[in-house]
């Protein structure tokens, strides 16, 4: 199989691993840790691919792992509002009517 193609099949894999296994979520140092075990792994299960390769697939994966939108900023949180709250908020906006240019008031 051509390197490209291996690359491609192991970069493949590492993204698939990296959405099962919830790395997304972990701190930058747990990160990198089960970066380095799993590209061990796909090292094994990829014999072919050079260091060089595996260095790119590390790179590729960490920022795989970066939120594109970064973190703490703003709560993640949804906000959570009972119906009674939405209906009384609605209840609280008053509504005014609009009349049309022209029209004359009764």
């Amino acid at each position: 199989m051509a390197n490209d193609k291996l690359l491609d099949r192991a970069r493949d894999e590492l993204f698939s691993h990296i959405n099962r296994c919830g790395v997304l979520h972990a701190s930058p140092e747990d990160q990198k840790s089960w970066m380095t075990e799993t590209i061990d792994y796909l090292a094994e299960r990829y014999p072919d691919l050079a260091d060089g390769d595996l260095d790119q697939l590390v790179g590729i994966g960490l920022r795989f792992c970066q939120p594109a939108i970064a973190r703490g900023g703003v709560s993640a949180e949804p906000i959570e509002e009972t119906e009674t709250e939405v209906v009384a908020e609605i209840e609280a906006v008053e509504v005014t009517e609009v009349e049309p240019e022209g029209a004359t008031v009764a």
